[in-house]
């Protein structure tokens, strides 16, 4: 088993309201020397909660977080444990990431795809 630490991607359209939907979850195990970012934009949830909401620009920035866990870009050329504290720390933006948590796992992708079902995905129903 592996400890990690994880913070869920919010999308904040008006931050002085502090309302959000999670978009994403970003996962980091130290002894694996992993980093690992998801998201999924509901499209239509999305435009409920904020119908001004440029779409684009969030998936834009959405990518760039992935790409800098992937280590592209001058971010990406820094430590794995520096760029998820750069990626990690507070911000006032329509992006913003949770406080950290902890958790412990064998498969670090498989805890990135149980955080995704449990605060991003939101099940069909029938």
């Amino acid at each position: 088993m592996h400890s990690y630490e994880y913070a869920i991607v919010r999308f904040v359209p008006r931050v002085e309201r502090q309302e959000f939907i999670n978009v994403g979850v970003l996962i980091s195990c130290k002894a694996q020397r992993l980093l690992q970012a998801s998201y999924a934009l509901d499209q239509a949830r999305l435009l409920a909660f904020a119908p001004e909401a440029d779409l684009a620009f969030v998936e834009s920035h959405l990518q760039h977080l992935v790409a800098v866990c992937e280590g592209q870009g001058p971010i990406g050329q820094l430590d794995f444990r520096e760029r998820f504290y750069w990626l990690s720390a507070p911000r006032s933006t329509i992006l913003q990431l949770s406080p950290l948590h902890a958790g412990l796992c064998k498969d670090l992708s498989a805890a990135l795809n149980h955080l995704m079902q449990r605060f991003v995905l939101m099940a069909k129903k029938d």
